[in-house]
């Protein structure tokens, strides 16, 4: 059944359609661009700006800032991903939010079918910089990791805002996701195994693909009751 759209909920959604479709129109560019090959001058580019001249393995830097961007990196992983992914659904299903839990599910799991579709028809090649000691096994455009983090990460963001009264809660957790998605994004760029316009097309389409379900959640489960007391005024 689809839920009651309030008044103040249709501008947001209808802003919502406009960046999913600026964003989705971005990946498309960058695709058609990749397909091209015409970014591969600028993306071998700024790669080697990151690259010890000495050792184009290893990324410039202290050794705790490579150290970190693994660690970082980690969190784009599959199974980090859906580990965050089944906690969380877990959680609403306890909270008998058997709906948004669905959600969440259907999001992320078509999310990651259309990052393999994608990675399937580009099968474009890794950069030759890559760290040894980083774990490759598919293509390289879209990155999987900058796409998947946005996919999930906002998405979870995006869902569980709509059980949080409070704004500067909302604000937090919309945030923090962003940062966690940026971060990702630019550790797999700094690590050497992403081309630039890997991640830009991962980050469009994976935004696109969150804010497309959030929509989808707006039209289709309506207002959310929010979960636990409202945070009190300072």
């Amino acid at each position: 059944m689809i839920g009651r759209i309030s008044k103040l909920t249709e501008p947001l959604i209808l802003l919502a359609l406009g960046v999913a479709g600026a964003s989705a129109w971005v990946f498309l560019g960058i695709a058609d661009e990749v397909a091209e090959g015409d970014t591969q001058l600028i993306d071998g580019w700024l790669l080697q700006l990151l690259r010890n001249p000495a050792d184009p393995s290893t990324a410039i830097g202290p050794g705790w800032l490579s150290t970190a961007s693994r660690d970082i990196t980690a969190l784009g992983d599959m199974a980090i991903l859906m580990f965050i992914v089944l906690v969380v659904a877990g959680f609403l299903a306890l909270a008998r939010r058997w709906r948004t839990a669905v959600f969440v599910l259907a999001a992320t799991v078509s999310g990651s079918v259309m990052a393999g579709i994608l990675k399937h028809v580009f099968e474009r090649n890794r950069p030759t910089f890559a760290s040894s000691d980083v774990y490759i096994a598919t293509s390289s455009f879209p990155s999987g990791h900058a796409m998947m983090s946005a996919v999930v990460y906002l998405t979870l963001a995006a869902l569980l805002a709509r059980l949080i009264s409070d704004v500067r809660l909302k604000a937090y957790v919309l945030g923090v996701a962003l940062v966690v998605t940026l971060l990702i994004g630019l550790s797999r760029i700094y690590l050497g195994v992403h081309w630039p316009s890997d991640v830009a097309a991962g980050w469009a389409i994976g935004a696109a693909w969150a804010l497309a379900w959030w929509i989808l959640a707006q039209i289709f489960l309506g207002p959310e009751k929010p979960i636990g007391p409202p945070w009190p005024d300072c």
